[in-house]
């Protein structure tokens, strides 16, 4: 009898196993292995992200703290500048907080929390805009709060929610500096003290709305309401009723439950290490959940109110502890009452040594986050997303400690149990996530260095996958195109399979009636003319395939174009003439009409990174370019229909007109509406240079009139760049040949490019990084070097003629000197600087290092050899190179 039913069982988890996960959730109460969970990489490489809101159709909007609006587009991958707001970037302010209405797919409003730049006095701004067409309208802004603030250190909080009745939450960081109270609790009275040392003053005022968390109504015409429920109530004397929860030091990060209501924030806490007799407890970090308002005990005690001592720093005598059943404010600073709520403690707190009452949550830096509550009936009846096992439990993460938790909670929304998330994954500095309708889980990472444009920054999506998950097929050729016979080597590199224990078999259908191949990489030759559409299929041990297909054309072999350039081909030095001359060789074609040659010389004034070199299928549009970066393709396509009209119908509309590009210049600039017809008012672009604006407005005249602006460079001559006091300007070099075809195959177009940039280079231009970072401060984009033997690297330099280089650099503490290296860190050393450090010197100096002679095209490492210790505190930075003959 027994061991029926075991069969039985057997079976019917076997029948579970089997099922869709659409019709059965085989992990509602079994923890799944981390192997089921995938980390998707959708963007990399961002300066500073902030927050993010995932739509609905699973696009994904986000902010960078220099006030960059991004939206990433499923459909296409794509990532896009689609708004950018004027902000004060330094301490810890900018564009800081971004949610979208609850009712956003009818109104389409977005909130945005940023400290707006060249304000007096200085506030930090709450503003509702409109966010039409995938762009935002800078005009629709609508202030609903302004609130103001200290321009210095530090905490600004700055996290935006919205709860299931629609009820607007912020976070605000209490505006004080650690340093002055030896990172205990900021309450320094004495009336001769800058303004941000007394925390009583803000977090501990119920008269500020600093240091909290507001709650509000988002009114309609822009205003906004008194919910009931807050901490006071309208008109009580010397408080603020937008006021949910006060006594926070810097909640930076903050969500609620749209079942319960409750509301989660992570609270940065003060640094000190070691707990004090005269002062008080050391520095924690708390995870926070309020159920309603209430007080949560900053500055006067930390963790599950831990208390400290009011100390007098004029006399530094220690008078009392703070009492949290009746906490008092008595600071001359405040404008609030003196009495305060008692005190709530945390749910979870941890300082930087272990933890007694949380030992999971590891030692060392903290910056403690609230994530999102899951609710698996909340999301459709997808096959990515989370199972019931999570149900209700509190995602929370760690700034510094890269780490993700989730956390169950009893019925009283007690603390129950916690455990890591995903524990072999790595985050890179994880700073907001948000579950999508689908149910997976998006996540936004800053990157390893604060206040740097990180490579390892990004945006992410978390899928889960019940049972056996699809194969990936990838497939790629060595050239797609050529006479024929043709022979092509391709690759499957970069298909997987998501399943650890799987193993993939390839199949290659080459579309010539020949056999197939199961070589991962096979090679194969094309006998004769023809389009064929090769199709790679991989399977895994379970039967699940994916198939990619990809096209090879054999019968026209693409034409030659060289560009033979006297000259440096990396730089440009001004005033010095370059001899140069321009061939196309054509298989098919034979003699060539040097006037079917196009070639031209363009100086761009900025954007280096925004132009690609070396595409032999198609000529780079420097106006196209920047249409595309600003966005402007989200309105506005080329030929087919979209939101605007096409660029094709501006360029036949204004054809001829002698003043169009003035005109079109001050319309993409200044906004307007009304020409095509319709409601439609197109948004002003202020922030796009007019010389940039003028490059776009060049590609849109030139498509229904190509002779348009167009300059006949001779194929061979002499070139002399013009003096440039602009390092960020480059000349474009481009020549380019379409053919006419051949044996059934269309025109083919070959091309060449040459960028030369301007001999003084900013370090961050680099195009490789190891153990370095992209830093911002004091108004400067550097270059930060973390660790001994850490570099940057330009990508194929042509050293001929470079005889030294001059670096403008930094040591800030570090004595070291500076290699460079032709291929490798490791490879041949051209050149070494004297040792660099700071001495009496302030600040940044320049250093020439002399280079050994070289006529090589290479990488270039610039790579730091020191004895030092580096440190946040003892750094080295660089911020520019020039190359010198």
């Amino acid at each position: 009898m027994n061991s029926f039913r075991f069969l039985g069982c057997l079976i019917l988890l076997g029948l579970l196993w089997n099922c869709s996960p659409k019709d059965v959730d085989p992990f509602a109460t079994i923890k799944p292995d981390e192997t089921r969970f995938t980390k998707v990489t959708l963007v990399e490489k961002l300066n500073e992200p902030m927050e993010l809101e995932v739509l609905d159709n699973g696009d994904v909007l986000f902010i960078e703290r220099a006030g960059l609006l991004k939206l990433y587009e499923a459909a296409t991958g794509e990532t896009t500048v689609v708004g950018e707001l004027d902000v004060y970037i330094e301490g810890e302010d900018g564009l800081l907080g971004l949610a979208k209405d609850p009712n956003f797919n009818q109104n389409h409003w977005i909130y945005l929390y940023y400290a707006p730049n060249d304000y007096s006095p200085d506030v930090n701004r709450l503003s509702r805009f409109d966010f039409v067409e995938n762009r935002l309208d800078l005009s629709s802004e609508k202030i609903l709060l302004e609130i103001p603030v200290f321009r210095g250190c530090c905490h600004s909080g700055g996290s935006i929610e919205f709860d299931a009745n629609g009820l607007l939450f912020l976070s605000t960081g209490d505006d004080t500096t650690p340093f002055e109270s030896d990172n205990y609790n900021p309450i320094d009275e004495r009336q001769d003290r800058p303004a941000n040392v007394d925390a009583q003053k803000t977090s501990g005022n119920t008269n500020d709305l600093r240091g909290a968390i507001i709650r509000i109504k988002p009114e309609a015409d822009g205003s906004y309401s008194i919910p009931e429920g807050n901490l006071f109530l309208p008109g009580t004397p010397n408080t603020r009723p937008e006021i949910y929860v006060m006594g926070n030091r810097n909640p930076y990060r903050i969500s609620i439950d749209q079942h319960t209501g409750n509301l989660f924030w992570g609270e940065v806490g003060p640094d000190a290490s070691v707990d004090s007799a005269r002062r008080g407890p050391k520095g924690h970090d708390e995870i926070n959940l309020a159920t309603k308002a209430g007080f949560y005990g900053w500055p006067y005690f930390v963790g599950n109110n831990k208390p400290y001592w009011k100390y007098d720093f004029e006399t530094q005598e220690s008078l009392f502890e703070f009492d949290p059943a009746a906490p008092v404010n008595t600071s001359p600073n405040t404008t609030g009452l003196e009495q305060l709520p008692p005190a709530q403690p945390a749910l979870i707190w941890y300082p930087y040594d272990e933890s007694v009452e949380f030992p999971m949550l590891s030692t060392g830096g903290r910056n403690a986050m609230a994530g999102p509550v899951y609710h698996r009936e909340d999301y459709e009846n997808s096959s990515i997303r989370f199972p019931g096992y999570y149900n209700d439990k509190l995602f929370i993460y760690d700034w510094m400690r890269n780490w993700i938790f989730t956390v169950s909670l009893t019925e009283n929304f007690e603390y129950d149990t916690m455990e890591r998330f995903m524990p072999s994954t790595v985050f890179d500095k994880p700073v907001d996530m948000q579950f999508a309708k689908d149910g997976s889980l998006y996540v936004l990472e800053y990157g390893t260095y604060w206040r740097a444009q990180n490579d390892d920054s990004g945006l992410y999506r978390i899928e889960f996958a019940p049972g056996n998950r699809e194969p990936l097929a990838k497939a790629s050729a060595n050239q797609r195109t050529g006479a024929a016979p043709l022979d092509v080597t391709f690759s499957a590199e970069g298909s997987m399979d998501f399943d650890p224990e799987d193993r993939l078999t390839y199949t290659w259908d080459f579309g010539d009636g020949s056999p197939s191949s199961n070589s991962p990489n096979p090679s194969h030759t094309f006998e004769n003319p023809g389009i064929y559409p090769v199709t790679l299929t991989v399977t895994d041990l379970e039967g699940e395939k994916a198939s990619t297909s990809l096209e090879i054309r054999v019968g026209n072999e693409r034409p030659q174009v060289f560009i033979e350039w006297a000259g440096n081909t990396s730089f440009y030095f001004e005033g010095e003439p370059v001899d140069y001359s321009v061939q196309v060789v054509d298989r098919e074609d034979g003699e060539i009409d040097s006037e079917a040659i196009d070639f031209s010389i363009d100086y761009i004034a900025g954007g280096f990174d925004l132009i690609q070199a070396g595409h032999q299928e198609e000529q780079v549009s420097v106006g196209e370019n920047f249409i595309t970066q600003a966005g402007c393709k989200a309105c506005h396509a080329i030929a087919n229909e979209s939101v605007g009209p096409t660029y094709q119908e501006v360029s036949a509309k204004y054809k001829g007109q002698s003043n169009a590009k003035e005109y079109l210049i001050d319309k993409i600039r200044n906004g307007g509406g009304g020409v095509w017809g319709g409601e439609r008012i197109m948004p002003g672009h202020t922030h796009l240079p007019e010389e940039q604006v003028g490059q776009m407005v060049d590609f849109i005249l030139a498509l229904e009139d190509p002779d348009y602006g167009k300059v006949n460079w001779p194929l061979e001559g002499e070139f002399s760049p013009e003096q440039s006091d602009n390092p960020e300007g480059y000349y474009l070099v481009q020549a380019s040949y379409t053919d006419q075809g051949a044996n059934g195959i269309d025109p083919l177009r070959g091309n060449v490019q040459l960028t030369l940039r301007h001999p003084d280079v900013k370090a961050v231009a680099a195009d490789q990084f190891e153990n370095t970072a992209k830093a911002n401060a004091n108004g400067l984009n550097f270059v930060r070097f973390t660790q001994r033997n850490s570099w940057i690297a330009f990508d194929q330099i042509d050293l001929r003629g470079i005889r030294q280089v001059e670096i403008l650099v930094n040591p800030a503490g570090i004595e070291g000197r500076l290699e460079i290296r032709l291929g490798s860190p490791t490879g041949p050393r051209i050149g070494i600087s004297e040792v660099l450090l700071q001495g009496d010197r302030r600040g940044y100096f320049t250093e020439v290092i002399p280079l050994k002679k070289s006529d090589e095209t290479a990488d270039l490492y610039f790579v730091l050899k020191t004895d030092s210790g580096i440190s946040i505190w003892n750094t080295f930075n660089l911020d520019r190179i020039q190359f010198l003959k």
